[in-house]
């Protein structure tokens, strides 16, 4: 999946409805509660969404102060979490300056956002992004609105978790219809749970929010889908916000056979931004060289990392992976030699396109399902973790070791 002067338009033209940390007001009032919150906390961006008519979900543990901001307008996406309450650090990337142009593009949206739903593929000949008989160039891409403006129902909502349910049709460009039910449901983590679905020791004293989404499709026509008319599957994509002491991590098995790492996404990564070392593979995060990678499912393990060594932020994210080979979906644009040869993890670090101007800088964490080869009233589900954990170093320092086998202090000074 290669991508070159296309999206470097896409962000140049999208830079209108963008913004940096610098074009933010410093601070902003909550009117309902009487509140002041400086920008980057949790409360800034929940009452930031509020002034601009975004109803959201908040889902909040009992025991802590992990909270988890979820809009249903926006396809039940979560648009940023804290491990700390109103006064924590809001981990996820949002386009202030889009939502407060109040424009709605009928081509894309980027708003941002932690955790957001979409369907691959992007390219080739069974895009869902561009219609049959049209050159795969920019100003042909279109997300369909179901994964960009369409709003999906609450169907059952408790204290800490919220499903979604979405009924639509799309079309692909080969010219396969698809009926889909879309479920997607958000659960808030505890640390105990978190501890006991890892199988790791947590630490007390550290700020911790996790959570996970359960995101099922479902053939709801009345023919099957196959390979020769193109297959769907589900993509979530975690927008982030980046510094130059952040770095992802991302283990590979050894034994794999092919290519360890694509990048060449947006031309070949340097050497000092991209490591493959013994068994992982480290990306430097700092939102000012535009590059992505990706890990195929011959070599992808399910679970990946990024650190931010100043303010000793560990990020974890986990995917559910079969456990026999599965075809999963190629998004490149264009003509492909396999259309389903794609990759399961990738990272996309932001950066300055040709005429200087950046989209955030945010950074992303992306997985995907296998290709849905599914007959009609079949399902299929992709399970997505995430989690933030802060504080003491040698704390997170002992939980990477014990989940990943790594040494922190390397991650932390790899670039």
């Amino acid at each position: 999946m290669k991508f070159s002067n296309p999206l470097i338009v896409l962000l140049a033209i999208l830079m209108a409805g963008c913004s940096s940390p610098n074009n933010q007001k410093s601070k902003i009032m909550d009117s309902n509660k009487n509140e002041t919150f400086a920008a980057g906390t949790y409360g800034y961006d929940l009452a930031f969404l509020k002034a601009h008519k975004m109803d959201c979900i908040e889902l909040k543990d009992k025991s802590s102060k992990a909270s988890l901001m979820i809009v249903p307008a926006l396809q039940g996406r979560v648009m940023t979490s804290s491990a700390n309450g109103n006064e924590g650090k809001s981990f996820g990337w949002i386009n202030y300056k889009l939502f407060e142009s109040g424009k709605v593009s009928t081509q894309f949206n980027p708003y941002g956002g932690e955790e957001r739903f979409w369907l691959g593929p992007e390219g080739g000949p069974f895009s869902l992004y561009f219609a049959p008989a049209t050159e795969q160039v920019f100003k042909n891409w279109v997300v369909p609105p179901v994964l960009d403006t369409e709003s999906y129902e609450i169907a059952e909502q408790h204290q800490g978790s919220v499903k979604f349910t979405k009924n639509t049709v799309v079309k692909n460009a080969s010219g396969t219809e698809f009926k889909i039910a879309i479920e997607r449901k958000v659960s808030l983590l505890s640390p105990d749970t978190l501890s006991t679905l890892f199988k790791v020791t947590i630490p007390a004293g550290l700020d911790i929010v996790a959570y996970q989404s359960d995101n099922t499709i479902t053939n709801t026509g009345v023919n099957a889908w196959t390979k020769e008319s193109g297959l769907p599957s589900i993509w979530l994509l975690c927008m982030f916000n980046p510094s130059p002491t952040t770095t992802v991590f991302v283990p590979y098995k050894e034994e794999g056979k092919g290519v360890v790492v694509n990048d060449e996404y947006f031309g070949k990564v340097p050497a000092d931004r991209l490591i493959v070392d013994k068994g992982t593979v480290y990306f430097k995060i700092d939102g000012k060289h535009r590059s992505k990678i990706g890990l195929p499912p011959e070599r992808a393990k399910g679970i990946c990392g990024s650190y931010d060594s100043e303010k000793s932020i560990l990020t974890i994210l986990w995917c559910s992976m079969p456990t026999e080979s599965a075809a999963y979906v190629n998004s490149k644009w264009g003509k492909q030699d396999d259309s389903f040869k794609g990759d399961v993890i990738n990272s996309y670090n932001d950066g300055p396109v040709e005429d200087g101007s950046i989209m955030g800088p945010f950074y992303e964490v992306e997985t995907s399902s296998p290709a849905a080869q599914l007959r009609p009233t079949e399902s299929l589900t992709h399970t997505q973790r995430v989690v933030h954990i802060q504080g003491d170093k040698v704390k997170l320092a002992g939980i990477v070791n014990e989940l990943f086998g790594l040494d922190l202090n390397k991650i932390a000074t790899t670039f």
